[in-house]
C-alpha cells in the first residue's frame, strides 16, 4: 500500500497527495497499467478523507497521468515517453560567465543614458493626461503601422529637424528596430542579399540570417562602403549608417553618398535602409541631410529610434518607407498588429508635440559635450596620455582610442574584465577580414567621470605589463 507523509504547510491535502502520486509516476515507480489503491483502502493507510484522495485522482486523470475503468478503479497511463525526456533533460547551470554589466566598475561598451537624465516629471503627467483625456482610445487597437497621431508627431519632426518630407502612412511604428527588420525581410523577400558593413553591428548578421536571408559583408574605407564592394558581393539591399557609422564613426561624405544612390537606382531590385544611429548628438557642425531626404527614385528606407534620445526601455522605433513599398507593407503585412502599446505611443506623441522632444536633445546634446570634453580632458592627463590615441569627429555617444601596444586585443579585454573593466576593441566587429587591432571603443553616455582617473592608470598598467 502507497504510504506518504503530509506536511502541515498551508499546501491541501490533495494538492500534496497529488504531487507525491505524480512524482512516483515519471520517475517509474508507478509502472504502467499498474492498478491503485481504492479510494477507500488508500484514505484509511494514510489517515485522510476519501474526498481528498478522489480530488487528487480526479486532477491526475485530467492531466492524462492516470486512467480509470468503469466499476474497476483507476491506472496508471502510458508515461514512457515522458519519462525517457525527463532523465534526458538537464539544464547547466555551472557557466562561468564574466561580470554582469552592473558588476563593472566602469563600462565602456554601455551607451545607456543615466537615470538622472531622463525627463520623469514631464512624462508622467504627460502619462496622466494621456490617462484621463484618452481613457476609451488607449483601449482601441492601434492600426498596424501605430496611431495617427504619434505616426503625424513623427513627420513633423523629421520635417523640422532632418528635411524630410514624409506622409505619416509612410511611417510604421514598431518596438524595436529589431522587429522592424523582421517586417522589412518580409517585405523585401529572402531570396535577395542583404549586405551590412563591415565593420559593423554584429547582431544585424544574426537577425537578418535568423530569418532566411542571405547576408553578405561589405568592407568600408575612410568614406563607408563603396559601390565596388557592393558589386563585389552583389549586394541587392545595402544597410548603411551614413551619418554616424558604429563603431568607426565614419561620417559619409556627400560624394559617396550619391555615388551609393546611383548604385540603388540601377535596377529595380535594389534598396538601401538608411540607419540614422546617434544623428541626433552630432556635437558639432551642421548635421547632413539623410539619404532620404535626397532620394529622388525612392531607394532609400530610413530607421530610427527613440532608445538613444529617450531611453532603451522603451522600446520605440520606426521605419519610413518608399511610397511603393508603404502600399505594399499595406497590402501584404497589414494582418501584423503594432507591438508598441496605445498609452505610450499616445505620450510621445504628446511629448513631441508640445516641444518637449527638442528642448531634452538639446539638452543632452549639450550634457553629452560637456561629458565627452571630461573624458578626453581626463585621458590627456592620465598616465596613459602618450600611449594612446584618439580618433574622433564630435559625432555620437562614443569615440575610437588607439593604444600604443604590442599586446593583443583580446589579452587587454581579458585582462581589464579581471579588474572589472569592460572594453570593447574594433577588431570584435570585424565579422570577416583583416582587422584593424589596437583600436578599442569607447562609450562615454554614462561613464562615472570620478573613477577614470583610476580606470586609465589601470588600463596603462596593463598595457605596459608585458
Amino acid at each position: 500500500m502507497l504510504t506518504y507523509v503530509f506536511e502541515n504547510n498551508g499546501v491541501p491535502m490533495y494538492e500534496q497527495l497529488y504531487e507525491f502520486l505524480k512524482d512516483d509516476i515519471t520517475k517509474g515507480i508507478l509502472k504502467t497499467d499498474e492498478k491503485l489503491p481504492s479510494k477507500r483502502a488508500f484514505a484509511r493507510n494514510n489517515g485522510i478523507s476519501t474526498i481528498t484522495v478522489q480530488n487528487a485522482y480526479n486532477q491526475l486523470q485530467s492531466e492524462g497521468y492516470i486512467y480509470s475503468l468503469s466499476k474497476k478503479g483507476y491506472y496508471v497511463a502510458n508515461l514512457c515517453s515522458l519519462r525517457k525526456l525527463s532523465a534526458d533533460t538537464k539544464l547547466s547551470l555551472d557557466i562561468k560567465l564574466p561580470p554582469s554589466e552592473e558588476e563593472c566598475e566602469i563600462n565602456f561598451s554601455n551607451n545607456n543614458i543615466k537615470p538622472e537624465n531622463f525627463p520623469f516629471s514631464v512624462w508622467s503627467r504627460l502619462s496622466r493626461e494621456v490617462m484621463s483625456q484618452k481613457s476609451r482610445e488607449v483601449l482601441i487597437p492601434s492600426p498596424t503601422g501605430g496611431i495617427l497621431e504619434l505616426r503625424e508627431s513623427i513627420a513633423e519632426h523629421l520635417k523640422a529637424f532632418r528635411g524630410m518630407l514624409v506622409d505619416p502612412n509612410q511611417i510604421i511604428v514598431g518596438a524595436g528596430t529589431e522587429y522592424l527588420y523582421g517586417l522589412l525581410i518580409q517585405l523585401l523577400g529572402t531570396k535577395r542579399n542583404f549586405c551590412i558593413e563591415n565593420p559593423g553591428y554584429k547582431k544585424l548578421k544574426s537577425i537578418y540570417s535568423q530569418y532566411g536571408a542571405n547576408c553578405v559583408l561589405a568592407d568600408i574605407d575612410r568614406k563607408g562602403v563603396t559601390v565596388q564592394e557592393l558589386n563585389r558581393v552583389n549586394a541587392q539591399i545595402v544597410h548603411i549608417s551614413p551619418n554616424h557609422h558604429f563603431p568607426t564613426g565614419i561620417t559619409m561624405p556627400a560624394d559617396r553618398r550619391y555615388e551609393i544612390l546611383s548604385w540603388a537606382n540601377e535596377t529595380s531590385d535594389r534598396y538601401i535602409i538608411e540607419d540614422d544611429y546617434d544623428s541626433e548628438f552630432r556635437l558639432s557642425g551642421k548635421i547632413h541631410p539623410t539619404l532620404f531626404s535626397i532620394d529622388g527614385c525612392e531607394k532609400v528606407i530610413y530607421m530610427n529610434t527613440f532608445s538613444k534620445t529617450l531611453t532603451p526601455t522603451i522600446r520605440i522605433s520606426y521605419m519610413v518607407l518608399p511610397i511603393d513599398l508603404a502600399n505594399r507593407f499595406y497590402l501584404e503585412l497589414s494582418f501584423y498588429s503594432c507591438t508598441v502599446s496605445n498609452f505610450e505611443q499616445y505620450t510621445l506623441s504628446l511629448f513631441i508635440n508640445r516641444g518637449y522632444f527638442e528642448k531634452h536633445i538639446n539638452r543632452m546634446r549639450l550634457y553629452y559635450l560637456r561629458r565627452r570634453r571630461e573624458v578626453i580632458e581626463l585621458l590627456y592627463k592620465s598616465s596613459l596620455k602618450d600611449n594612446m590615441e584618439l580618433i574622433e569627429n564630435e559625432s555620437g555617444l562614443h569615440f575610437l582610442m588607439k593604444l600604443k601596444t604590442d599586446i593583443d586585443d583580446e589579452t587587454i579585454k581579458r585582462e581589464l574584465l579581471k579588474r572589472k573593466i569592460r572594453i570593447s576593441p574594433l577588431s570584435d566587429y570585424y565579422m570577416t577580414g583583416t582587422a584593424l587591432h589596437h583600436h578599442f571603443v569607447i562609450n562615454y553616455s554614462s561613464l562615472d567621470i570620478k573613477k577614470l582617473d583610476m580606470v586609465f592608470d589601470t588600463l596603462n598598467r596593463v598595457i605596459k605589463s608585458k
